[in-house]
């Protein structure tokens, strides 16, 4: 079974209204998802803008700059 199988009963099984709100779930999640990319562009790219020094002071690194603000920026992880 695969995980989007795995998340939603067999559409067979589901009523219109309740195919329906399972979509709106799923549209509501990937916005959820496409907001939080879009965040972490903008801070990376506000951040990488920024001298090492004041990276530093910040707590972050040059090298691990996209990865740290895509952890900060999931809601996954929050």
């Amino acid at each position: 079974m695969t995980p989007k199988q795995a998340l939603l009963p067999a559409a067979t099984t589901l009523s219109i209204p309740n195919r329906i709100a399972a979509v709106a779930a799923r549209v509501k999640a990937h916005v959820a998802v496409c907001t939080d990319y879009f965040a972490a562009a903008v801070a990376y790219e506000q951040l990488s803008k920024q001298s090492d020094a004041e990276l530093r002071r910040r707590g972050l690194g040059r090298a691990t700059l996209g990865w740290d603000i895509a952890q900060a920026c999931d809601r996954d992880r929050s």
